[in-house]
């Protein structure tokens, strides 16, 4: 594959974006190297998952230093979805063959980019119906939480191990909902994009290992996406987030209505 700075920026997009958000990578990103670049679904999954691995480690140790990172949060998702990561790619191993894999995963990325779209929009109401929860009946919520992050977690494992898809802005919904009160923006970004890190290189090493990974392609997108990620990171505190997410929204719900008729 010769060098196409369309790639680079790409790239660059899509690390500005997570930046600000913690969202739009796999989202963002296994739509257009399938739509666009005419990528294999399966090849698709793959490479994007060790580019959210590496421009993620970049986002943060960005965060990391700002101390903008809930470590207690994050060790209870990583019960949950690091498990089921590893389960996911046992499966993928020992079923079907890339045919199948390729129409399954079209198919389940059109669904997961709509229900991502969704989170998005509605996003405050599961914060404020989080948020009365807590308030109304404070004893039972905390007694859930543990087991409702592993759970959340495991969920997350299972799509992003998949799809390349969840760990953004549906984990910002989950973490929204059950942690209405200890999850600032910043920290939420911050928590978001650290989870991601040790789950997308289990699940992208899981991807190499059965041949799905473009490293041309990988290294023109990380050109791009890892100053773009600084960037975005840096600026986090201060971007106008809800129009880039009504944004997001918006481009989402098409390109996931696009993969369900792909």
């Amino acid at each position: 594959m010769t060098f196409d700075w369309l790639n680079v920026v790409a790239g660059f997009g899509v690390g500005v974006l997570v930046g600000l958000t913690g969202v739009g990578g796999g989202a963002l990103m296994t739509p257009i190297m399938l739509l666009l670049f005419g990528v294999a679904p399966t090849t698709a999954v793959g490479t994007d998952l060790w580019f959210a691995a590496i421009t993620k480690m970049v986002g943060g140790w960005v965060h990391g230093k700002r101390g903008t990172v809930d470590w207690r949060v994050l060790r209870l998702m990583f019960l949950g979805s690091l498990p089921l990561a590893v389960l996911t790619l046992i499966w993928l191993h020992y079923s079907g063959n890339g045919q199948t894999h390729n129409v399954m995963i079209t198919r389940m990325l059109g669904g997961v980019l709509v229900l991502t779209s969704l989170a998005s929009v509605f996003r405050p109401a599961f914060h404020r119906v989080g948020t009365r929860l807590r308030d109304e009946r404070p004893v039972m919520f905390k007694t859930l939480q543990p087991a409702a992050t592993v759970l959340a977690g495991a969920i997350l494992g299972f799509l992003v191990t998949f799809t390349s898809i969840g760990a953004g802005a549906l984990g910002a919904v989950m973490l929204l909902y059950l942690y209405p009160r200890r999850m600032k923006p910043s920290v939420l970004v911050g928590t978001d994009i650290v989870h991601a890190i040790p789950l997308t290189l289990i699940a992208g090493t899981g991807h190499l290992l059965l041949g799905n990974v473009n490293f041309s392609l990988l290294g023109m997108l990380l050109v791009g996406s890892i100053p773009g990620i600084v960037l975005g990171s840096l600026a986090s505190s201060r971007a106008p987030e809800k129009l880039i997410r009504t944004l997001i929204s918006v481009i989402l719900t098409a390109v996931g209505v696009k993969m369900l008729w792909f």
